[in-house]
Protein backbone atom coordinates (compact mmCIF):
# COMPACT_ATOMS: atom_id res chain seq x y z
CA UNK A 1 0.00 0.00 0.00
CA UNK A 2 1.85 3.27 -1.12
CA UNK A 3 0.99 6.24 1.22
CA UNK A 4 1.56 9.68 1.24
CA UNK A 5 0.64 12.54 3.75
CA UNK A 6 -2.21 10.29 5.15
CA UNK A 7 -3.86 9.10 2.04
CA UNK A 8 -3.27 5.87 0.21
CA UNK A 9 -2.17 6.31 -3.35
CA UNK A 10 -1.66 2.98 -4.72
CA UNK A 11 -2.20 -0.61 -3.86
CA UNK A 12 0.31 -3.20 -5.98
CA UNK A 13 0.37 -6.97 -5.74
CA UNK A 14 3.16 -9.37 -6.40
CA UNK A 15 2.25 -13.71 -6.41
CA UNK A 16 5.14 -15.89 -5.23
CA UNK A 17 5.64 -19.50 -6.59
CA UNK A 18 7.33 -22.44 -4.93
CA UNK A 19 7.06 -21.02 -1.51
CA UNK A 20 5.49 -24.05 -0.08
CA UNK A 21 7.26 -24.60 2.94
CA UNK A 22 9.58 -22.19 3.43
CA UNK A 23 9.80 -19.69 6.61
CA UNK A 24 7.39 -17.05 6.65
CA UNK A 25 10.35 -14.54 7.15
CA UNK A 26 12.42 -15.64 4.51
CA UNK A 27 9.61 -15.38 1.58
CA UNK A 28 9.29 -11.78 3.09
CA UNK A 29 12.85 -11.24 2.83
CA UNK A 30 13.18 -12.58 -0.57
CA UNK A 31 10.69 -11.09 -2.25
CA UNK A 32 11.16 -6.85 -1.26
CA UNK A 33 15.00 -8.26 -2.33
CA UNK A 34 13.30 -9.03 -5.79
CA UNK A 35 11.11 -5.97 -6.82
CA UNK A 36 11.11 -3.26 -3.83
CA UNK A 37 15.04 -2.86 -4.17
CA UNK A 38 14.50 -2.10 -7.79
CA UNK A 39 11.30 -0.33 -7.44
CA UNK A 40 11.61 3.21 -9.45
CA UNK A 41 9.99 5.42 -6.34
CA UNK A 42 10.65 4.23 -2.41
CA UNK A 43 9.14 5.41 0.53
CA UNK A 44 11.43 6.54 3.76
CA UNK A 45 9.28 4.50 5.79
CA UNK A 46 8.86 0.13 4.78
CA UNK A 47 5.97 -1.24 6.98
CA UNK A 48 6.18 -4.77 7.06
CA UNK A 49 3.93 -6.97 9.45
CA UNK A 50 6.62 -9.12 11.39
CA UNK A 51 10.97 -8.89 11.34
CA UNK A 52 12.96 -10.99 9.42
CA UNK A 53 16.85 -12.50 9.34
CA UNK A 54 17.79 -9.80 6.86
CA UNK A 55 16.14 -7.24 7.58
CA UNK A 56 19.04 -5.07 8.34
CA UNK A 57 21.04 -6.50 5.00
CA UNK A 58 18.06 -5.42 3.15
CA UNK A 59 17.96 -1.59 4.69
CA UNK A 60 21.58 -1.76 4.10
CA UNK A 61 20.68 -1.95 0.16
CA UNK A 62 17.66 0.56 0.30
CA UNK A 63 19.29 3.82 0.43
CA UNK A 64 17.76 6.41 2.41
CA UNK A 65 14.84 3.81 3.42
CA UNK A 66 14.08 2.42 7.12
CA UNK A 67 12.08 -0.98 7.20
CA UNK A 68 10.40 -0.80 10.60
CA UNK A 69 8.04 -3.46 12.18
CA UNK A 70 4.88 -1.33 13.81
CA UNK A 71 3.88 -3.12 17.41
CA UNK A 72 0.89 -0.82 17.77
CA UNK A 73 -0.92 3.05 16.64
CA UNK A 74 -1.85 4.05 13.17
CA UNK A 75 1.34 2.18 11.65
CA UNK A 76 0.22 -1.03 12.72
CA UNK A 77 -3.42 -0.81 11.68
CA UNK A 78 -1.67 0.21 8.02
CA UNK A 79 0.07 -2.98 8.11
CA UNK A 80 -2.86 -5.08 9.37
CA UNK A 81 -5.37 -3.59 7.09
CA UNK A 82 -2.52 -4.76 3.80
CA UNK A 83 -3.21 -7.99 5.28
CA UNK A 84 -6.58 -8.32 4.83
CA UNK A 85 -6.67 -6.48 1.75
CA UNK A 86 -3.90 -9.62 0.71
CA UNK A 87 -5.79 -12.10 1.98
CA UNK A 88 -8.81 -10.68 0.11
CA UNK A 89 -6.84 -10.94 -3.43
CA UNK A 90 -5.55 -14.01 -2.75
CA UNK A 91 -9.40 -15.33 -2.52
CA UNK A 92 -10.32 -13.59 -5.50
CA UNK A 93 -7.33 -15.20 -7.26
CA UNK A 94 -8.40 -18.48 -6.25
CA UNK A 95 -12.38 -18.00 -7.15
CA UNK A 96 -10.95 -16.86 -10.77
CA UNK A 97 -8.30 -19.81 -11.25
CA UNK A 98 -11.46 -22.33 -9.89
CA UNK A 99 -13.54 -20.96 -12.62
CA UNK A 100 -11.06 -20.86 -14.90
CA UNK A 101 -11.06 -24.48 -14.64
CA UNK A 102 -14.84 -24.89 -14.58
CA UNK A 103 -14.47 -23.36 -17.97
CA UNK A 104 -11.28 -25.47 -19.21
CA UNK A 105 -13.61 -28.61 -18.50
CA UNK A 106 -16.79 -27.22 -19.70
CA UNK A 107 -17.60 -28.64 -23.14
CA UNK A 108 -18.91 -25.45 -24.64
CA UNK A 109 -15.74 -23.95 -23.87
CA UNK A 110 -13.50 -26.75 -25.32
CA UNK A 111 -15.71 -27.00 -28.64
CA UNK A 112 -15.14 -23.79 -29.52
CA UNK A 113 -11.42 -23.95 -28.42
CA UNK A 114 -10.72 -27.30 -30.18
CA UNK A 115 -12.16 -26.40 -33.62
CA UNK A 116 -11.74 -22.55 -33.19
CA UNK A 117 -15.71 -21.54 -33.44
CA UNK A 118 -16.19 -18.25 -34.30
CA UNK A 119 -19.22 -18.09 -31.17
CA UNK A 120 -19.33 -19.81 -28.31
CA UNK A 121 -21.87 -22.54 -29.10
CA UNK A 122 -23.73 -21.72 -25.62
CA UNK A 123 -26.75 -22.99 -28.02
CA UNK A 124 -26.60 -25.91 -30.96
CA UNK A 125 -29.15 -27.49 -33.57
CA UNK A 126 -28.29 -30.71 -34.57
CA UNK A 127 -29.58 -32.05 -37.96
CA UNK A 128 -30.49 -36.12 -38.50
CA UNK A 129 -32.24 -37.72 -41.54
CA UNK A 130 -33.93 -41.19 -41.09
CA UNK A 131 -35.59 -43.30 -43.72
CA UNK A 132 -36.97 -47.06 -44.18
CA UNK A 133 -35.13 -48.23 -47.26
CA UNK A 134 -35.42 -45.43 -48.93
CA UNK A 135 -38.90 -44.78 -48.45
CA UNK A 136 -40.84 -42.33 -45.25
CA UNK A 137 -37.88 -40.15 -45.26
CA UNK A 138 -38.10 -37.66 -42.63
CA UNK A 139 -35.79 -35.77 -40.38
CA UNK A 140 -35.09 -34.08 -37.26
CA UNK A 141 -34.05 -30.75 -35.57
CA UNK A 142 -32.97 -31.12 -31.64
CA UNK A 143 -32.06 -28.17 -29.59
CA UNK A 144 -29.36 -28.05 -27.00
CA UNK A 145 -29.07 -25.04 -23.70
CA UNK A 146 -25.52 -25.16 -22.30
CA UNK A 147 -24.78 -28.62 -23.72
CA UNK A 148 -28.74 -29.66 -22.25
CA UNK A 149 -31.49 -30.79 -24.20
CA UNK A 150 -34.32 -28.19 -24.59
CA UNK A 151 -37.01 -30.35 -26.24
CA UNK A 152 -39.46 -27.48 -26.25
CA UNK A 153 -37.05 -26.48 -28.98
CA UNK A 154 -37.42 -29.92 -31.02
CA UNK A 155 -39.13 -30.00 -34.64
CA UNK A 156 -39.34 -32.73 -37.01
CA UNK A 157 -39.74 -33.08 -40.89
CA UNK A 158 -41.83 -34.66 -43.63
CA UNK A 159 -39.38 -34.52 -47.09
CA UNK A 160 -41.69 -32.30 -49.48
CA UNK A 161 -40.07 -31.44 -52.18
CA UNK A 162 -38.59 -34.75 -53.77
CA UNK A 163 -39.10 -38.47 -53.52
CA UNK A 164 -36.84 -41.27 -52.75
CA UNK A 165 -33.67 -41.33 -50.89
CA UNK A 166 -30.75 -38.78 -51.08
CA UNK A 167 -29.28 -37.79 -47.86
CA UNK A 168 -28.03 -34.42 -49.24
CA UNK A 169 -31.41 -32.88 -51.07
CA UNK A 170 -32.98 -34.09 -48.20
CA UNK A 171 -30.29 -32.43 -45.90
CA UNK A 172 -30.47 -29.04 -48.07
CA UNK A 173 -34.64 -29.25 -47.91
CA UNK A 174 -34.68 -29.25 -43.99
CA UNK A 175 -32.28 -26.55 -42.44
CA UNK A 176 -33.26 -24.24 -45.72
CA UNK A 177 -37.16 -24.74 -44.10
CA UNK A 178 -35.58 -24.81 -40.07
CA UNK A 179 -33.83 -21.76 -40.80
CA UNK A 180 -36.55 -19.81 -42.88
CA UNK A 181 -39.22 -20.45 -40.53
CA UNK A 182 -37.07 -19.34 -37.69
CA UNK A 183 -36.14 -15.81 -39.63
CA UNK A 184 -39.71 -15.22 -40.86
CA UNK A 185 -40.85 -16.03 -36.93
CA UNK A 186 -37.83 -13.32 -35.85
CA UNK A 187 -36.63 -16.58 -33.33
CA UNK A 188 -33.37 -16.54 -31.97
CA UNK A 189 -30.65 -18.52 -34.28
CA UNK A 190 -28.46 -21.26 -32.46
CA UNK A 191 -24.73 -20.67 -31.72
CA UNK A 192 -23.90 -23.46 -33.68
CA UNK A 193 -25.29 -25.99 -36.45
CA UNK A 194 -24.41 -29.85 -36.22
CA UNK A 195 -25.29 -32.21 -39.12
CA UNK A 196 -24.98 -35.77 -38.70
CA UNK A 197 -22.72 -36.75 -41.64
CA UNK A 198 -20.09 -36.25 -43.52
CA UNK A 199 -18.65 -33.58 -46.07
CA UNK A 200 -21.52 -34.49 -48.46
CA UNK A 201 -24.13 -33.55 -45.70
CA UNK A 202 -22.05 -30.50 -44.21
CA UNK A 203 -22.07 -29.00 -48.15
CA UNK A 204 -25.48 -28.82 -48.68
CA UNK A 205 -26.57 -27.64 -45.04
CA UNK A 206 -23.58 -24.70 -46.27
CA UNK A 207 -25.65 -24.23 -49.78
CA UNK A 208 -28.59 -23.70 -47.44
CA UNK A 209 -27.38 -21.56 -44.98
CA UNK A 210 -25.66 -19.41 -47.91
CA UNK A 211 -28.57 -18.95 -49.86
CA UNK A 212 -30.31 -17.49 -46.37
CA UNK A 213 -27.63 -14.84 -45.87
CA UNK A 214 -27.21 -16.80 -42.36
CA UNK A 215 -23.15 -16.60 -42.18
CA UNK A 216 -22.49 -15.55 -38.25
CA UNK A 217 -23.32 -18.74 -36.60
CA UNK A 218 -20.50 -22.28 -36.71
CA UNK A 219 -21.77 -25.52 -38.80
CA UNK A 220 -20.10 -28.75 -38.37
CA UNK A 221 -20.77 -32.45 -39.31
CA UNK A 222 -20.31 -35.37 -37.41
CA UNK A 223 -19.46 -38.69 -38.92
CA UNK A 224 -20.58 -41.39 -37.23
CA UNK A 225 -17.81 -44.22 -38.11
CA UNK A 226 -15.00 -42.58 -37.01
CA UNK A 227 -16.28 -39.73 -35.25
CA UNK A 228 -14.92 -37.50 -37.50
CA UNK A 229 -15.45 -33.53 -37.50
CA UNK A 230 -15.68 -31.53 -40.67
CA UNK A 231 -15.87 -28.23 -40.71
CA UNK A 232 -16.32 -25.95 -43.83
CA UNK A 233 -13.47 -25.02 -45.76
CA UNK A 234 -10.96 -27.76 -44.28
CA UNK A 235 -10.54 -30.61 -46.06
CA UNK A 236 -8.61 -32.32 -43.30
CA UNK A 237 -11.21 -33.52 -39.88
CA UNK A 238 -10.78 -32.74 -36.64
CA UNK A 239 -10.76 -35.77 -33.83
CA UNK A 240 -11.19 -35.27 -30.61
CA UNK A 241 -9.92 -37.97 -27.58
CA UNK A 242 -12.66 -40.19 -26.83
CA UNK A 243 -12.93 -38.91 -23.20
CA UNK A 244 -13.58 -35.58 -24.31
CA UNK A 245 -16.29 -33.36 -22.79
CA UNK A 246 -17.01 -31.50 -26.34
CA UNK A 247 -17.17 -34.94 -28.17
CA UNK A 248 -19.54 -36.35 -25.60
CA UNK A 249 -22.30 -33.44 -25.98
CA UNK A 250 -21.70 -33.52 -29.79
CA UNK A 251 -22.70 -37.56 -29.18
CA UNK A 252 -25.26 -36.42 -27.21
CA UNK A 253 -27.06 -34.12 -29.35
CA UNK A 254 -26.24 -36.36 -32.45
CA UNK A 255 -28.09 -39.67 -31.05
CA UNK A 256 -31.11 -37.36 -29.55
CA UNK A 257 -31.55 -35.98 -33.01
CA UNK A 258 -31.26 -40.01 -34.62
CA UNK A 259 -33.77 -41.17 -31.59
CA UNK A 260 -36.16 -38.29 -32.29
CA UNK A 261 -36.30 -38.80 -35.89
CA UNK A 262 -36.79 -42.41 -35.96
CA UNK A 263 -39.44 -42.70 -33.69
CA UNK A 264 -41.02 -40.23 -36.26
CA UNK A 265 -40.24 -41.50 -38.81
CA UNK A 266 -41.46 -45.13 -37.27
CA UNK A 267 -44.73 -43.11 -36.62
CA UNK A 268 -45.37 -42.15 -40.04
CA UNK A 269 -44.47 -45.79 -41.62
CA UNK A 270 -46.71 -47.42 -39.19
CA UNK A 271 -49.69 -45.25 -39.79
CA UNK A 272 -49.03 -45.79 -43.71
CA UNK A 273 -49.22 -49.18 -42.98
CA UNK A 274 -52.10 -49.27 -40.81
CA UNK A 275 -54.32 -47.08 -43.99
CA UNK A 276 -53.19 -49.71 -46.52
CA UNK A 277 -54.19 -52.53 -44.53
CA UNK A 278 -57.76 -50.89 -44.20
CA UNK A 279 -57.95 -49.62 -47.67
CA UNK A 280 -58.25 -53.42 -48.78
CA UNK A 281 -61.61 -54.09 -46.77
CA UNK A 282 -64.28 -53.51 -49.23
CA UNK A 283 -67.02 -51.29 -48.33
CA UNK A 284 -64.73 -49.38 -45.31
CA UNK A 285 -64.46 -46.03 -46.78
CA UNK A 286 -62.39 -42.88 -44.66
CA UNK A 287 -64.92 -42.58 -41.67
CA UNK A 288 -65.38 -45.68 -41.38
CA UNK A 289 -61.51 -46.41 -41.13
CA UNK A 290 -61.14 -43.16 -39.01
CA UNK A 291 -63.68 -44.44 -36.45
CA UNK A 292 -61.75 -48.06 -35.76
CA UNK A 293 -58.36 -46.38 -35.40
CA UNK A 294 -59.96 -43.88 -32.80
CA UNK A 295 -61.32 -46.46 -30.98
CA UNK A 296 -58.86 -49.36 -31.33
CA UNK A 297 -55.51 -47.12 -32.28
CA UNK A 298 -53.87 -49.78 -35.02
CA UNK A 299 -54.86 -52.60 -37.11
CA UNK A 300 -53.67 -54.95 -34.76
CA UNK A 301 -55.88 -53.52 -31.96
CA UNK A 302 -58.77 -53.91 -34.22
CA UNK A 303 -57.50 -57.76 -35.24
CA UNK A 304 -57.40 -58.39 -31.39
CA UNK A 305 -61.26 -56.98 -30.85
CA UNK A 306 -64.09 -59.18 -30.10
CA UNK A 307 -66.70 -58.72 -33.09
CA UNK A 308 -69.52 -57.24 -30.83
CA UNK A 309 -66.62 -54.08 -29.66
CA UNK A 310 -66.40 -53.73 -34.07
CA UNK A 311 -70.04 -53.77 -34.03
CA UNK A 312 -70.88 -51.40 -31.65
CA UNK A 313 -68.08 -48.71 -33.59
CA UNK A 314 -70.79 -46.44 -35.08
CA UNK A 315 -71.28 -46.98 -38.44
CA UNK A 316 -70.52 -51.07 -38.13
CA UNK A 317 -73.19 -53.68 -37.28
CA UNK A 318 -72.40 -57.60 -36.86
CA UNK A 319 -71.73 -57.91 -40.92
CA UNK A 320 -69.40 -55.43 -41.11
CA UNK A 321 -67.71 -55.80 -38.24
CA UNK A 322 -67.73 -59.51 -39.41
CA UNK A 323 -65.94 -58.78 -42.35
CA UNK A 324 -63.46 -56.51 -41.66
CA UNK A 325 -61.95 -59.19 -39.16
CA UNK A 326 -62.36 -61.30 -42.09
CA UNK A 327 -60.82 -58.93 -44.20
CA UNK A 328 -58.01 -58.98 -41.54
CA UNK A 329 -57.22 -62.77 -41.68
CA UNK A 330 -59.07 -63.27 -38.55
CA UNK A 331 -60.61 -66.76 -38.18
CA UNK A 332 -64.37 -66.27 -37.16
CA UNK A 333 -66.88 -68.93 -36.32
CA UNK A 334 -69.22 -69.31 -38.75
CA UNK A 335 -73.08 -67.28 -37.95
CA UNK A 336 -75.49 -68.62 -35.56
CA UNK A 337 -78.76 -69.85 -37.60
CA UNK A 338 -81.68 -70.54 -35.29
CA UNK A 339 -83.76 -73.51 -36.19
CA UNK A 340 -87.43 -72.67 -36.17
CA UNK A 341 -89.81 -75.05 -35.35
CA UNK A 342 -92.64 -76.04 -37.21
CA UNK A 343 -95.77 -75.04 -37.09
CA UNK A 344 -98.34 -76.83 -35.70
CA UNK A 345 -100.85 -78.48 -37.81
CA UNK A 346 -104.00 -76.08 -37.10
CA UNK A 347 -101.39 -73.25 -37.79
CA UNK A 348 -100.24 -74.19 -41.29
CA UNK A 349 -101.58 -72.31 -44.15
CA UNK A 350 -103.32 -75.54 -46.22
CA UNK A 351 -105.34 -76.50 -42.55
CA UNK A 352 -109.20 -75.47 -42.97
CA UNK A 353 -110.23 -72.99 -41.01
CA UNK A 354 -112.46 -73.17 -38.20
CA UNK A 355 -116.32 -73.27 -39.01
CA UNK A 356 -118.01 -69.85 -38.26
CA UNK A 357 -120.42 -69.18 -35.44
CA UNK A 358 -123.13 -67.57 -37.13
CA UNK A 359 -124.70 -67.15 -33.41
Amino acid sequence: MRIRGGKLLARDHRLLEHAEGEDDGAVLGASLSQWYRMADARAGDLLVPFDFEDREMLEASLEGTKVRVPQRGPRRALVDLADKNAQHLLEEFKLASLEADERAADPVYELQRELGLPRLPRSLVCFDISHAQGTDVVASAVWFENARPKRGEYRKFKIQIFEGNDDFKSMHEVVTRYFRRRLEEEKPLPDLAVIDGGKGQLGAAREALDALGVTQIGLISLAKKEEEIFLPGRSDSVRLPRRSPALRMLQQARDEAHRFAVTFQRQKRSARTITSELLKIPGIGPTKRRALLHVFGSVQGVKDAPLDAIARVPGFGEASARKVLLSLGVELPPPVTLAVPPLPPDDRADAPLPPVNDA
